[in-house]
């Protein structure tokens, strides 16, 4: 636990920050000398403040925006902060604080992403409290890693979820679990000071009928790595053959596919039934208790380190920051 004395505010846009524009509510600069006025008295660590380019609602969030994050903190840090808070709109705040979960591993320092559900100054707003919430909260002490703070509560990223769009609580810690979550070592090509490249990844939530085309559009889309939203434990269509070969044929081209579950509580074990089993027949890895968010960070991660196909396969059911529940 880290009492932290030097605070680096990032601030990438979202409804904390908007004001009215022609369209309604969009990003807006200037959020520094707002910050400054309503913290004047606030008994919160020292902090500086960096507004990230291009501002935006996360509905737009990326990850090409995510690795310059990662190079925002790593410049951060070598600049002597000892503590980080990202500014950031909540439709994407959970994907982005689990994707640098992954980013970061090895992160000397926390990191705390918050944002709010109204914007600054408008009546019942809960930004300045999330603000100076996460500050405290970096003032009294984290471990070092990626955290999401929000109305007075820390979720662990790679954990937790929106799970409404109204109100002061829209995250929450999902029950996950599902599988063997087996601590992994770190390999020194996901340090965070190891450059990423770009992945594709896919998301396919399976519904009853789902035919073969749909997978097979994914798989010729380019993508890198998929993640098959399967039913209960980690069922589908496995009485489907065109479904199961388009599954090889993923497997044949090292498109790496990883199960999660549709539901809220629980996990992936795919050996359970018979129409689990099949599917890790045909290559399909077990999620564990990841979370979508979860999932789709760890694959972007993992295959943008220039790993190859075999250990990345391996460590997608390795446990490397509490994401398998």
């Amino acid at each position: 636990m880290q009492s932290a004395n030097n605070v680096m505010v990032l601030y990438t846009g979202g409804t904390i920050g908007m004001q009215a524009s022609a369209n309604g509510l969009a990003p807006a600069s200037g959020f520094e000398a707002r910050m400054r006025e309503q913290l004047a008295d606030a008994h919160v660590p020292a902090w500086r403040f960096q507004e990230m380019a291009p501002l935006i609602d996360s509905a737009n969030m990326t990850p090409a925006y995510w690795q310059r994050l990662r190079t925002a903190v790593i410049d951060a840090t070598d600049a002597g902060c000892d503590a980080v808070l990202i500014l950031h709109g909540t439709d994407t705040l959970a994907y982005s604080a689990a994707a640098m979960s992954f980013q970061l591993l090895g992160l000397p320092v926390p990191v705390v992403f918050t944002g709010s559900m109204l914007p600054a100054g408008v009546p019942d707003s809960d930004a300045w409290e999330n603000v100076s919430g996460a500050l405290a909260a970096l003032g009294t002490g984290l471990a070092p890693g990626v955290h999401l703070h929000f109305h007075g509560a820390l979720l662990a990223p790679t954990a937790c979820a929106k799970v409404r769009s109204f109100g002061r609580n829209p995250f929450a810690a999902l029950k996950r679990q599902g599988g063997v979550a087996r601590a992994t070592a770190l390999p020194a090509a996901l340090d965070y000071r190891q450059p990423k490249t770009l992945a594709s990844v896919g998301v396919l939530p399976l519904v009853p009928g789902i035919g073969a085309a749909q997978l097979d559009g994914l798989i010729d889309s380019g993508i890198h790595g998929l993640i098959l939203e399967c039913f209960g434990s980690g069922t589908g269509p496995s009485d489907d053959p065109d479904f199961l070969a388009g599954l090889q044929r993923a497997q044949d081209k090292e498109i790496v596919v990883v199960a999660i579950t549709q539901c809220h509580e629980g996990g992936v074990e795919l050996d359970i039934y018979e129409a689990g089993s099949r599917l890790r027949g045909v290559g399909v890895l077990s999620g564990g208790g990841m979370t979508r968010e979860a999932a789709f960070g760890k694959l972007n991660a993992l295959l943008g380190a220039g790993l190859d196909h075999a250990e990345v396969r391996r460590l997608v059911e390795g446990n490397l920051c509490g994401e398998l529940g």
